[in-house]
């Protein structure tokens, strides 16, 4: 691709390294996210993360330990997908799953509440899922397709980064509209006035290289681009994972597929 910060085979190794390669469907089984967990052991290294609903943790701990993939993480999603739950049972979730083996939450944010107007719901649900959550990192999913406004958006990444939020992420991939590059630069407007301290996952929809430039090119004008990491960029995919290694081995990607 020509006027990109990153050759193609650049953008799918970092994109590789920053991926949370994802399965989050309703028939997921113990032996799916086994396959998952196999699917993450690439002639190219491994992903940052499995992203998989809590009751698979530890099936998805254990696999990712026999293929030696220690340093894979293991995140899973809390208040998932409707961001609805008490901060009370937010934060039994978050317990149960860091005692099954979680590394990583990725917790929805109470949209529908603040669309109604009250963003106290958010700030306190929020406070409850930090302190949750302890050293582990925090994923706050925005839905920014359902907040859809600028200003909701904003006003939704305030709430989240005011409350330690390690990362914001744009989707539950569980809606019509997912992310979009609108809403992620948005996002990282919010992280970038608060010291860029907070990371950004993209989520939901992205599929192809084109996409995987794209959100790189405004990660790194966020960030730095000796500063785009798993620690600062994740992709919330699985469709993407054999766009990445076709690049990789000189072959033509995929078609485009639809969802995560």
């Amino acid at each position: 691709m020509s006027n990109t910060l990153f050759d193609d085979r650049q953008a799918a190794r970092l994109a590789l390294r920053c991926l949370d390669l994802t399965s989050l469907r309703d028939d997921d089984t113990d032996a799916s996210v086994e396959a998952l967990a196999q699917r993450a052991d690439t002639p190219h290294g491994a992903p940052a993360a499995l992203c998989i609903y809590p009751r698979f943790v530890p099936a998805a701990r254990r696999a990712l330990d026999a293929r030696r993939l220690q340093r894979v993480k293991v995140a899973t999603v809390v208040n998932f997908p409707r961001g609805d739950a008490t901060p009370e049972a937010a934060e039994d979730e978050i317990h149960a799953a860091l005692a099954a083996g979680a590394d990583e939450i990725d917790l929805v944010f109470p949209w529908r509440a603040l669309l109604a107007g009250d963003s106290q719901v958010g700030g306190t649900l929020l406070a409850r899922a930090r302190l949750a959550c302890g050293t582990e990192p925090l994923k706050v999913i925005l839905e920014t397709g359902e907040l859809k406004a600028d200003d909701r958006i904003r006003e939704a990444a305030a709430i989240a980064l005011d409350a330690g939020a390690d990362f914001l992420k744009t989707s539950t991939g569980k809606v019509a509209v997912n992310a979009t590059p609108q809403a992620v630069a948005v996002v990282l407007d919010a992280i970038v006035e608060r010291g860029a301290r907070a990371g950004l996952k993209v989520a939901g929809g992205v599929a192809t290289l084109d996409d995987v430039q794209r959100y790189l090119a405004l990660a790194a004008a966020a960030y730095g681009a000796e500063r785009v990491s798993p620690a600062t960029l994740r992709f919330g995919a699985s469709s993407l994972l054999p766009v990445l290694l076709a690049v990789l081995d000189g072959q033509a990607p995929p078609t485009r597929e639809a969802g995560y």
